[in-house]
């Protein structure tokens, strides 16, 4: 009985180098077959350690090699969408890095690749498989604040000046799907949807944009109908904002500036009841998301769970409402979905 799935991972990005591989690595069920870049020699230097048993010097290297199972897709946002749809037409399962696709029309593509091809395809938001997010999860669900009512949420960040002022960063690049919406922001907007539990009805945005149009910070609001909102802020241009907080008829769960990657650090949160001002600080056991969230898409590979923590479909819907916010931010209206 196979017990270990073999992975494939499409380029030496920092967040492959620095969360995924090394989660990998620890895993309990897979392991890095070959990792595939356009800069062999410097990969086989900064793979030192973290598992990969052979650097190659293309990304079809990787699909063509039948001992794959699935790839890990940490490429620029524009390369997304082909990428995983050559990935799942050669067979092989994708877990693709955040956000999915630059917009719904690529994801609702790539989503019929991965139905044609019979493969699994998630999209990395490691955020839920923290035991922290799923343990807010429950509570929310149970009641444990009310009716939610309210969603707050931010993930920003300061650029140095100098990559600002030259643009040298794939994040400002509007060619490869650069923006604070799309890198940061779709944090901020998956987890009012999960914890609201349903899909907006209506959306505002407004973005401070660089002289290449790329929006360096995004502040948005989504409506959710029956007397609850979403507030959000994404960016990239101010300090450190990594929280999120859910605020009902009957009390409030609130986070620290660890909320999306609390890394090795135990992870806390505070819930607050009716009108307590300081409410009870409760503490989760340290943990790695990343390794959970490879694990999971393992299991889900081998069949070992019918669940997925991070459904296609609601990955689908996320891209729906980033379009419509970065819609509203340029026409300067409400959107309504």
């Amino acid at each position: 009985m196979v017990d270990r799935i073999q992975w494939g991972v499409l380029g030496n990005a920092t967040i492959a180098r620095k969360c995924v591989l090394p989660a990998i690595l620890k895993s309990r069920n897979g392991i890095v077959r070959m990792l595939g870049s356009r800069t062999p020699e410097q990969a086989v230097e900064q793979m030192a350690g973290l598992g990969v048993e052979r650097v190659v010097a293309s990304y079809q290297a990787v699909l063509d090699d039948p001992s794959v199972d699935a790839v890990y897709i940490p490429l620029p946002n524009h390369l997304h969408c082909p990428w995983t749809i050559r990935a799942l037409n050669a067979g092989k399962h994708v877990l693709c890095e955040k956000p999915l696709a630059c917009n719904v029309h690529e994801a609702r593509e790539m989503a019929a690749a991965a139905r044609a091809n019979d493969r699994l395809l998630m999209e990395a938001l490691m955020y839920r498989f923290h035991p922290r997010s799923q343990q807010i999860k429950q509570r929310v669900e149970r009641g444990a604040i009310g009716r939610p009512t309210l969603v707050q949420a931010a993930f920003t960040f300061h650029m140095e000046d100098a990559v600002l002022a030259s643009g040298d960063n794939v994040r400002l690049d509007p060619e490869s799907g650069g923006g604070a919406l799309l890198d940061v922001g779709c944090y901020a907007v998956s987890t009012a949807r999960w914890l609201m539990g349903r899909e907006p009805v209506a959306v505002q945005g407004m973005a401070v944009r660089n002289e290449r149009g790329v929006d360096l910070l995004f502040a948005g609001l989504l409506d959710f109908g029956g007397q609850a909102l979403a507030t959000f802020e994404a960016g990239f241009i101010s300090a450190l904002q990594q929280t999120f907080r859910v605020v009902g008829s009957l009390g409030a769960i609130e986070l620290p500036h660890n909320a999306y990657i609390p890394w090795d650090s135990d992870a806390g949160y505070v819930l607050r009841r009716a009108d307590e001002e300081q409410g009870t600080p409760i503490r989760v056991g340290r943990a790695d998301e990343y390794q959970l969230m490879v694990e999971h898409f393992a299991d889900m590979v081998l069949e070992r769970t019918p669940r997925a923590i991070v459904p296609l479909e609601e990955s689908i819907e996320n891209m729906r409402v980033l379009d419509a916010l970065a819609d509203a931010a340029v026409k300067g209206r409400a959107v309504h979905l």
